[in-house]
């Protein structure tokens, strides 16, 4: 079985699996921009997620004062928490978004490709590997809007069900399945096999490193070639547990309903996300020939080009932009473009 292609996202700046690339507008106004070198869907499941906007929502808050705003467009703002859970979109409505824009994308364009970010069982992403191959191959110029499938193993809100990206034996499973599809995907004629890779939680201590190493490392002594087949991990996901109080009177409450615990994202989490980049980046190049190949996306409190530089100096392939997309729009690739 041969192994995936790498990634290949120039300029090397993307969005993450986030609200603001929900629906066909966000993406394509994702792809649209000559900013970014590939996009994020946000991510999907095969039957989609039961969305309860009375529980489902997300905040901007003040970093400095924890003060949460009510808009996007406080100047202060520069983080944000969230009790989202996944897109209610289905992983084939999310296909059919990308076939539109690629059908209306000229042949003399850049090539620019999709992560197409998804979750479920372990059964339920190699499934979803092989619709998402299926469609790679029909797109009218392939080569012209490569796709990969990143899986979410790390999402903080989902009720008791803990991210299987802090357990071994579940990261072993999935990387079991997903090679299963390869497989499959790798024996039918003129099919196309895509890269994927794994979207990562805040690791905060060795051992977790040691569970996910483990787990890669396993997966290449299962390989014919001895090389893990997965392309690529994105680093990180939000950090679960966290809350913001309203400070406008003397009786705080919570920012966000239901308790208001969710996943904290933007500026207090990016010297966690740098951690976490740099940490693995060090862990897969000290195992060259079965992880050294493995690319990295940053993801955490990019907001500016210092931001991108910081990601990138510790062993970053490309960078993923969530937050400050959600408080600035597109507009804010083309900031960190400009300075970096």
């Amino acid at each position: 079985m041969s192994l995936p292609p790498p990634l290949s996202i120039d300029p090397p700046l993307l969005n993450t699996a986030n609200p603001w690339a929900t629906d066909l507008a966000d993406l394509t106004k994702l792809y649209n921009c000559p900013h970014t070198g590939a996009v994020t869907t946000r991510t999907s499941l095969l039957d989609g997620f039961g969305h309860n906007p009375e529980i489902h929502q997300f905040a901007f808050f003040d970093a400095a004062t924890h003060d949460p705003a009510a808009t996007a467009e406080t100047k202060a703002n520069s983080a944000s928490l969230n009790t989202l859970g996944y897109s209610p979109i289905t992983l084939d409505e999310y296909l059919s978004f990308i076939k539109t824009i690629a059908e209306s994308r000229t042949t003399t364009s850049k090539p620019k490709g999709f992560l197409v970010s998804v979750t479920g069982g372990p059964d339920d992403v190699a499934e979803c590997y092989k619709r998402i191959a299926a469609v790679q191959s029909a797109l009218p110029d392939p080569s012209g809007v490569p796709l990969a499938m990143e899986v979410n193993l790390s999402c903080p809100n989902i009720p008791n069900k803990p991210p299987p990206a802090y357990d071994g034996t579940a990261l072993l499973s999935y990387l079991t399945a997903i090679q299963s599809a390869v497989t499959a995907v790798s024996e039918v004629e003129g099919s196309t096999v895509i890269p994927f890779g794994f979207k990562t939680p805040p690791y905060t201590h060795a051992g977790q490193f040691d569970v996910l190493v483990g787990a890669l490392r396993a997966a290449a002594a299962n390989s014919s070639t001895g090389v893990c087949p997965i392309t690529f991990l994105t680093a990180t996901n939000t950090l679960g547990s966290c809350l913001v109080m309203t400070t406008e009177d003397s009786d705080p409450t919570p920012a966000l309903p239901g308790g208001g615990i969710g996943g904290m994202a933007g500026a207090p989490l990016h010297p966690i996300a740098l951690g976490n980049v740099s940490t693995l980046r060090k862990r897969l190049d000290a195992e060259p020939a079965a992880l050294g190949h493995i690319q990295i996306i940053g993801a955490g409190g990019v907001s500016d080009a210092a931001g991108f530089g910081r990601m990138k100096s510790v062993g970053a392939y490309a960078v993923g932009v969530g937050t400050e997309l959600g408080i600035h729009g597109v507009e804010v690739f083309g900031k960190i473009r400009r300075k970096s």
